[in-house]
């Protein structure tokens, strides 16, 4: 299993190129699904959970094909397809259960395994389920997979989520895309990823109002075509390096960022005593005095502070100058990284959803195990800050979300290697 190796070595400058969004990427390819006609994805980015999507998608008969190094992702739905998504790729990873809703709605039955994905709380199936059986879908669980299928296919209907699921706003809108009638759903989620994911499905000819807010409304038609769709930067990869400066100190600019996309996070950071600039390339971030302000946090679905933010922020504040706290409202069990954290020095309690961390001048290189994909990240920028070494193991996590870390890092004056396992 790889390591990364990182020497604390003072502030970092230069630029870093921020990769297309991987929850964005993992919501746009299953809609290749819902079309005989080829979607084409360019601004992909190369991550794990691309090629596990990938896999995915070819077993289910799509034909892919990945161009440019891996930035261009091209795919095909015109052959006969298998309904089954088996369980020993869907456990790999949660966002495989994107591919229940456009099954449905094109071949009009699916069985979808049970998803896998980081161990950071339940995430239950049951709003994807409430939701797709609102548009007359009929789906019970037999021995850890989803059976669904349709009488005469998918309905328009009005559907109000009681919690607004990322995952389950995207299977109901792919879904309705090719029901009869118009669907409505209420308390959808408001994520930029949705968005995308929207502005694709139009380019492929869904009717579709509403993105970006709560309510969203589609009215069905009889197929979609093929489209070719720029994936949108990924907000979190450009949160995590707008970090970088902040706890090192320099200055970075991060290509192809935009403030929108960050709104409630830079908020935090100009608190903390963060300056973000936007340039014509992208933002441009610096620390504006030698430590940073303690701050609270309360992670809130979009366009609140971003939960996939919270564990690299808590590295930051480990930091600060005063005591945080940061309360977690989207996941339970998401403060794995903390004891890591305190390994390093730092001085965190966690008490159920709360974290109370007060500020050290300096954390300590140690080994540390990164618990889940946020977390692995959040050891890397605490490691960066730190007197002498730090390994982080168990780094196939960091892979599932973060392309090339190592090139991007060593780029601004980082000394970070990976260590390859025999």
């Amino acid at each position: 299993m790889d390591s990364i190796l990182v020497k604390g070595n003072g502030p970092l400058n230069g630029v870093i190129p921020i990769a297309g969004a991987k929850n964005a990427c993992l919501a746009l390819m299953p809609a290749t699904l819902l079309s005989e006609e080829p979607l084409t994805l360019t601004n992909a980015p190369r991550l794990s959970d691309i090629r596990t999507m990938t896999q995915l998608l070819e077993s289910l008969g799509v034909e892919v094909s990945a161009l440019q190094d891996g930035k261009v992702i091209t795919m095909s739905s015109h052959g006969l397809l298998n309904p089954v998504a088996d369980y020993d790729i869907v456990r790999k990873m949660r966002a495989s259960n994107l591919v229940l809703g456009p099954l449905l709605a094109r071949l009009g039955h699916a069985v979808v395994s049970l998803p896998g994905g980081c161990a950071i709380g339940a995430r239950p199936m049951d709003i994807h389920i409430d939701a797709l059986t609102a548009l007359g879908a009929e789906i019970e669980l037999r021995d850890g997979n989803l059976h669904a299928k349709t009488q005469g296919g998918l309905k328009g209907a009005v559907h109000e989520m009681r919690f607004a699921s990322v995952g389950a706003t995207e299977n109901f809108v792919m879904a309705a895309t090719l029901a009869k009638g118009t669907s409505v759903l209420k308390n959808a989620a408001r994520e930029p990823e949705i968005v995308d994911l929207i502005h694709c499905l139009r380019r492929m000819g869904a009717e579709i109002e509403g993105e970006g807010t709560s309510t969203i409304t589609i009215q069905g038609v009889d197929r979609l075509n093929g489209a070719t769709h720029p994936v949108v930067t990924d907000r979190i990869e450009l949160g995590t390096y707008m970090l970088v400066p902040a706890i090192t100190g320099g200055e970075i600019e991060c290509l192809g960022g935009r403030i929108n996309l960050v709104g409630a996070f830079c908020e935090k950071l100009d608190a903390a005593g963060i300056s973000v600039t936007e340039t014509e390339r992208g933002l441009k971030v610096t620390r504006r005095n030698d430590r940073v302000k303690a701050v609270d946090v309360v992670t809130e679905p979009f366009p609140g502070f971003p939960t996939d933010l919270q564990a690299q922020m808590m590295a930051l504040l480990c930091t600060a100058d005063g005591t945080s706290v940061l309360e977690e409202k989207i996941f339970e069990n998401r403060f794995m990284h903390a004891p890591e954290l305190m390994r390093m020095g730092a001085k965190i309690e966690v008490q159920g959803g709360h974290a109370t961390v007060t500020g050290v001048e300096k954390l300590r290189g140690a080994r540390v195990m990164a618990t889940d994909l946020r977390a692995s990240v959040s050891l890397i920028l605490a490691a960066l800050a730190a007197e002498g070494e730090t390994v982080v193991s168990r780094v196939y996590h960091l892979d599932r979300g973060y392309e090339r870390v190592e090139e991007k890092l060593s780029a601004c004056g980082a000394k970070i290697e990976r260590i390859r396992s025999e």
